[in-house]
């Protein structure tokens, strides 16, 4: 629509996330570990880093007292 011209405002909010630069980190896992993260992200349909930063953000969550959102968590 937009080469051909047309306006294309109304799909845009204007409103967005500012995202932190990524920094890239190495982990070495076991051959079993693996596998496991692989028989997961299968399962889930999704990629082996979204499912090692989704268990992660989880254990962090689980370890301090509110999660970062401000909600309590039970334990």
């Amino acid at each position: 629509m937009a080469n051909r011209g047309e306006e294309v405002s109304r799909f845009f909010t204007n409103q967005f996330t500012v995202v932190r630069p990524v920094r890239r980190v190495n982990v070495d896992l076991t051959r079993g570990m693996l596998r496991e993260l692989d028989e997961r992200a299968a399962r889930l349909n999704v990629s082996r880093q979204a499912v090692i930063k989704t268990l992660l953000r989880q254990a962090m969550d689980q370890d301090r007292p509110t999660s970062p959102r401000g909600k309590r968590r039970a334990g």
